[in-house]
């Protein structure tokens, strides 16, 4: 990702085509492009124009004009278009007050950044969200008045065994997590972007299967603030399904897309931090936590039903925390217990790693919420 206005003006000398994004309420990635010529300071001043009422949840008709305005510190190459093309994601503005929009999510994540410097309790939060996804070979579905039905399928999936033609090493349930080729069939696929999104400006630290079958997997990228790890989780979301589908698959990020496997989680690890210190290290306390972070995990549990609303926003969000799946059953806080919603990571006992996994929310949610 670039940074200022004019290293952006720079980059667009290089490129043919400029485009737009920005996220609705429900965590969708929208956007429109503009020739490269159309690229100005004028435009980082101005924005552009669009229709807030054909976006779902934003306005109605009568007060339909909207305006977009481009944060230039999030300037990237895209990654799958043929046609050179700088991609920059916008603020969303209201064009009578000229205010930011109460309903653009970035918005909400960028008045909580502001809030959490008011209450003197820490400086800035990171995060680190693992946001899990299939890597299907065919996916078809339909209904008509009188029927419906749906079909995925995927070679290395445990019901493919007795296929003709097979050569074996299918994955059965839930023994999906970390074999080798050729077991693992979709370790090429993952590098491909894991590539894309350091291209892109978005640092991974691993990738792997998932324990599920039919090509699981998971992408680890390096923690960051909330806001521009929210714009990398769009950022990645896009890639993940544009590159599975040059690479002849379909990824979808859906909590429980097979019955009797594992589901989708979007684990998010969680700290804050006063200058260089982290407020959640306390040498003697459980877990190594301070008691900053047992309020903050009080704060977590207290509010889960409302959480849950924003984290696991859809009903097949519930088909996936349930028992027996490595999902969180337990309203509770553990170290180390993956069915507690908070679990405490104990990989290590440095300071800096000390964290709280919550472990409700999955990939279908708006990362910025």
């Amino acid at each position: 990702m670039l940074g200022t206005v004019a290293d952006v003006l720079e980059m667009g000398k290089h490129v043919e085509m400029v485009d737009m994004r920005f996220t609705d309420l429900m965590g969708m990635w929208h956007h429109f492009t503009l020739p490269a010529r159309e690229l100005s300071e004028a435009l980082f001043v101005e924005g552009m124009g669009f229709d807030g009422s054909s976006i779902r949840a934003f306005q109605e008709i009568h007060e339909s004009d909207m305006i977009l305005m481009p944060d230039a510190s999030t300037a990237f190459m895209d990654q799958i278009f043929e046609v050179p093309t700088l991609v920059m994601i916008c603020d969303i503005y209201d064009p009578v007050t000229l205010q930011r929009y109460t309903r653009d999510a970035r918005y909400v994540a960028t008045k909580a950044e502001a809030y959490l410097k008011q209450t003197g309790v820490a400086d800035i939060s990171y995060w680190g969200p693992e946001a899990e996804f299939f890597l299907f070979d065919s996916v078809r579905y339909g209904g008509t008045t009188n029927s419906a039905f749906y079909h995925i399928d995927s070679a290395e999936a445990w019901w493919n065994s007795g296929g003709e033609g097979g050569k074996g090493g299918q994955i059965p349930p839930k023994q999906g997590y970390f074999p080798v080729p050729p077991a693992d069939t979709k370790q090429d696929v993952r590098s491909k972007i894991v590539m894309a999104l350091e291209a892109a400006g978005v640092p991974v630290e691993l990738h792997h299967h998932e324990v599920a079958t039919a090509g699981q997997s998971e992408i680890d990228l390096r923690y960051t603030t909330l806001v521009r790890m929210a714009d990398s989780i769009q950022i990645y979301k896009y890639l993940v399904k544009n590159v599975a589908r040059q690479n002849g698959l379909t990824a979808t990020f859906m909590p429980k897309p097979l019955f009797g496997d594992n589901g989708s989680g979007m684990h998010v690890h969680q700290s804050l931090w006063r200058g260089e210190s982290n407020v959640f290290f306390d040498e003697t306390g459980y877990a190594q936590l301070s008691d900053t972070a047992k309020y903050y995990i009080g704060g977590l549990l207290a509010h889960a039903p409302a959480l849950l609303a924003i984290a696991a926003p859809t009903t097949n969000s519930y088909r996936r925390l349930v028992p027996g799946f490595e999902a969180p059953v337990n309203l509770a806080y553990s170290q180390r217990n993956r069915s507690a919603v908070c679990r405490i990571p104990m990989y290590s006992k440095s300071p800096k790693a000390k964290r709280v996994e919550f472990r409700a929310p999955d990939p279908a949610c708006n990362p910025y919420l």
